[in-house]
């Protein structure tokens, strides 16, 4: 069965343009042109990707990148007229997968849309019998569950996290205890990306240790090593 891939873009030349080249990649396409109309579709059936324009005529697109598609775990490419380093850190901390700057070529946009599906694919819980790696943790006074994406605060209440903040959670519980280097978290996190979106690395981290109260002056959870990277420093019960 071939993947469905929303295309959000109000230019509907440039939207039948990847349209078509998604489609010849035996993909299936359907596109959009306002964010309404994708809510309404979401309503139905959610997506295998969605490639998203930010400049929107009726909402702010990183919103809904980060209210709606991070928020469902929709895996996102960006593709935006909004082209410099700090647009596409900001884009990447909201939950995008990826980043293409406009004019964006259509075969290189197919190629960044199947190498993020490849790495969902791997990162995805496998059907398996009860013996595969378990996939809820216990960190202090807080929980994870990773095929969820579900935190639970020390009160015991529940915050749903968007796919980046919660690969990057895993990543360190994970590790936990050991040193891992910003170049390995853009490995593991923009896999072809390469070390362009190495800062976007910082803003997720920071993110996350709001969201886990850890104070950045003095961090109890997601430690920095200067010069090296960081380390997940409490205890972390798998089960």
């Amino acid at each position: 069965m071939s993947e469905t891939i929303f295309i959000l873009e109000d230019d509907r030349d440039l939207a039948a343009l990847f349209q078509r080249e998604i489609e010849r990649a035996g993909m299936t396409a359907r596109s959009f042109r306002s964010i309404r109309a994708v809510r309404t579709a979401l309503e139905t059936a959610a997506p295998d990707l969605c490639v998203l324009d930010l400049g929107l005529p009726d909402g702010d697109g990183l919103e809904f990148l980060r209210d709606d598609l991070a928020a469902r775990g929709i895996p996102t490419v960006v593709v935006s007229g909004r082209s410099s380093l700090d647009d596409r850190i900001e884009g990447l901390s909201q939950g995008a997968d990826d980043y293409l700057a406009k004019p964006a070529d259509p075969i290189e946009l197919v190629a960044r849309i199947r190498s993020v599906l490849r790495r969902m694919a791997r990162a995805a819980p496998p059907v398996a019998p009860a013996t595969e790696a378990p996939c809820r943790a216990r960190f202090g006074d807080w929980g994870f569950d990773a095929t969820r994406l579900e935190l639970t605060d020390p009160e015991g209440a529940a915050i749903t996290l968007s796919r980046a903040d919660a690969d990057l959670l895993e990543l360190f519980l994970r590790t936990r205890g050991r040193v891992v280097s910003r170049d390995w978290l853009v490995e593991q996190l923009f896999a072809d990306a390469g070390g362009q979106f190495d800062r976007s690395v910082d803003v997720r981290v920071s993110r996350l240790r709001k969201k886990l109260g850890d104070d950045p002056r003095n961090p109890k959870l997601i430690r920095t090593v200067y010069g090296a990277g960081y380390v997940f420093a409490a205890p972390v019960d798998w089960h």
